[in-house]
C-alpha cells in the first residue's frame, strides 16, 4: 500500500476550484483521460486514452469542500479524498490518495507511480484553472 498527500494552492476562487475538480461532464482539460463515462450519482468509469478503465465510487460530496471516493481496477484498489479551503490569495486543495497493488510484483513502483499521477492530475489542474 502506499499514500501520497499533496497540498497545492490557487489562485482562484474556491467554487472555481471545486466545479472544474468535479465536474465529470467536462474533464477535456485531463491530459491522460480520453473521456469519462458518468453512470449515476455515485459512480463513474474513467477511459485512459491507452483504453484503460478504472471505477470510481463518491463515498462522501460536501460541496465545496470535500469530495472523496474509491476507484479499482484490474492492478489497483484505492480511495482519494480532496480537502478545498479558501486561503489568502485563492484556494488550497488537500489531495490523499492510498493505492493498493493487486499484483505483488507491482507494489515496488506503486509510490512513483502515485506521485507521478498526483502530479500530472494537479499540473493539469493548474493549467486549466489558469486559462
Amino acid at each position: 500500500m502506499a499514500t501520497s498527500k499533496v497540498t497545492v494552492q490557487f489562485p482562484c476562487p474556491l467554487e472555481r476550484v471545486w466545479q472544474t475538480a468535479t465536474d465529470l461532464t467536462h474533464t477535456a482539460w485531463r491530459s491522460d483521460l480520453a473521456r469519462v463515462e458518468v453512470l449515476d450519482e455515485t459512480h463513474f468509469v474513467e477511459h485512459t486514452k491507452n483504453g484503460y478503465a478504472t471505477k470510481f465510487t463518491v463515498t462522501a460530496r460536501e460541496p465545496p469542500h470535500f469530495w472523496a471516493f474509491t476507484m479499482e481496477n484490474g492492478n489497483m484498489s484505492g480511495s482519494w479524498e480532496g480537502i478545498f479551503e479558501t486561503v489568502e490569495g485563492g484556494t488550497q486543495l488537500t489531495c490523499t490518495e492510498t493505492i493498493n497493488a493487486k499484483h505483488w510484483w507491482m507494489r515496488p513502483f506503486v509510490p512513483s507511480y502515485l506521485k507521478r499521477q498526483q502530479k500530472l492530475y494537479l499540473d493539469d489542474l493548474r493549467k486549466e484553472l489558469l486559462k
